[in-house]
């Protein structure tokens, strides 16, 4: 039997899923589906013949509709994709969160078609979607200040020991107390690197650490590498080779440096002879970084798990466990933030190799030279150099002024710049400022830096002392006579960064 044509474009509209409606070009509904009384609460084609306003609350009718044959025009058409977000009236004058659409109707008479959906659990969705958006902002903001307050508050008493224990070791002569003091400098620096990778995967899965991206020359990450470890690859009878690299790169050095330095530091705890090597590969528009050393080796079926948290490769049952297992982990959180690639490979037995993949920077590699903080330490002055130490924690400037007094500088200790100012008046010839970065009533050590060097000439050489790594410390311009450690530091590594400095 063949249905008539009207009554099938009738059973089509009530089967849509929409309230569905013909309205003429002054806005009357001429035809509706049996949604539309569902939707609105009316009888059974009881909306035929009325206005499609009354849908609309009143208060709300005025930009939407107009009277008489401008109705449509002003109504812009609008297809399906690109709805018109509306409130919906009821019959009993309940209101929900509705969409409407229009398309014409290719006739004479200006016909068109109306689509009207209830949106109220969209909406319902989309409200409770910004509200745990909101909820985890103000979350994030939350670790990110509860982290810039540990960075510094939590070092603050690793410190104090750190330059205590220096004290004691230069004044203690005793061979049993000396001994202690190296068992107890051991605990201090395992209680140091263990908050220090606590904090750095905090940061990285708050979202707190944002990369800034550089070109720099690998020649100078690995100048620094090799300095800072050259001596720890001796003390177990091994030897760190930096190869020379011409290469630059782009990325943010200061993170790749963490990557690498977590990488070498495994790689001398693994290695119980030979040497552990640095070198760099140019592979097209890439440079591969490479640690390479003759260790124990990491047995197949275990490198997949070398980045969890807390493992450590049980092929070193005789190796040194001086460690947590949270290197490799901070290492490929890094990866994964700076969008780069690290591949490993191992042989137990004769050793691993890390490749660390890096896009080549835009910068022409040029001859390195050897500046002055690369050159080993002058003589000694004859006179007494005479620093400024500005530090609000009571128990760290009274442990660094002793320390510095012992090494025989002459130290004047104050709390902020204000007192800074005030000693820099009254104590001409100052040789060197060593400044906290984090200072009571929300002072920074930049500006007293800034302060005394606006005073006493752009020249004057300052130590900036911090646990803050955020980007504002990353974005420091460079300074020929600045220096930036972090916290905790050692008596003797702050005691170096000082004598270089002063014979630079």
């Amino acid at each position: 039997m063949t249905i008539p044509q009207p009554e099938l474009a009738r059973r089509a509209l009530d089967a849509a899923p929409d309230a569905m409606m013909i309205v003429d070009g002054y806005g009357v509904v001429r035809l509706a589906n049996r949604q539309v009384d569902a939707l609105f609460g009316y009888f059974p084609g009881e909306f035929i013949g009325k206005s499609l306003g009354l849908l609309i609350p009143e208060r709300i009718r005025v930009g939407y509709i107009v009277p008489g044959e401008k109705y449509l025009e002003e109504l812009r058409v609008r297809l399906m994709g690109g709805e018109l977000d509306l409130i919906g009236r009821r019959e009993d004058g309940t209101e929900f969160p509705v969409e409407m659409s229009l398309s014409p109707i290719d006739d004479s008479h200006g016909h068109h078609v109306a689509v009207v959906r209830n949106v109220s659990d969209r909406k319902r969705v989309e409200a409770a979607f910004k509200a745990a958006r909101d909820e985890a902002d103000r979350a994030n903001l939350g670790k990110s200040r509860f982290l810039a307050a540990a960075s510094h508050d939590l070092r603050q008493p690793v410190q104090t020991l750190a330059l205590l224990n220096g004290i004691l070791r230069r004044t203690v002569v005793e061979p049993a107390a000396a001994d202690v003091l190296n068992q107890q400098e051991q605990a201090i620096a395992a209680m140091a690197r263990l908050l220090n990778a606590l904090l750095d995967i905090s940061k990285l899965e708050s979202g707190v650490v944002k990369p800034v991206l550089t070109d720099f020359a690998v020649a100078t990450l690995f100048d620094g590498l090799h300095r800072d470890f050259a001596s720890l690859a001796g003390d177990k009878g091994l030897t760190l080779q930096a190869e020379e690299c011409v290469d630059f790169v782009h990325s943010d050095p200061s993170l790749v440096e963490q990557i690498l330095r977590n990488i070498v530091s495994n790689a001398i705890k693994y290695t119980r002879k030979g040497c552990i090597r640095l070198r760099c590969l140019r592979e097209r528009a890439l440079v591969r970084i490479e640690v390479v050393d003759t260790g124990v080796g990491i047995p197949a079926d275990q490198i997949a798990y070398i980045y969890d948290e807390f493992y450590q490769v049980g092929g070193a049952t005789n190796t040194s466990r001086d460690g947590f297992g949270l290197g490799l982990s901070i290492v490929q959180r890094l990866v994964k933030l700076l969008n780069l690639r690290l591949d490993v490979s191992s042989e137990v037995g004769k050793g691993s190799a890390f490749s660390l993949e890096l896009p080549r920077g835009a910068l022409q590699a040029v001859s390195l030279c050897i500046d002055a903080q690369r050159q080993a330490a002058l003589e000694p002055r004859t006179s007494r150099p005479r620093v400024l130490l500005v530090e609000d924690d009571a128990a760290v400037r009274e442990a660094t002024r002793m320390l510095l007094n012992v090494e025989g500088y002459h130290v004047s200790a104050v709390c902020s710049l204000d007192e800074a100012l005030q000693k820099a008046s009254e104590e001409a010839g100052l040789d060197l400022l060593v400044t906290d970065y984090h200072l009571s009533e929300g002072e920074k050590g930049t500006q007293v830096i800034a302060a005394l060097r606006e005073r006493s000439g752009a020249s004057l050489k300052a130590v900036l002392i911090t646990g803050d790594t955020s980007s504002a410390i990353k974005e420091l311009p460079r300074d020929p006579h600045l220096r930036v450690t972090s916290k905790p530091v050692k008596a003797e590594e702050l005691l170096m960064l000082l004598k270089e400095l002063l014979a630079a």
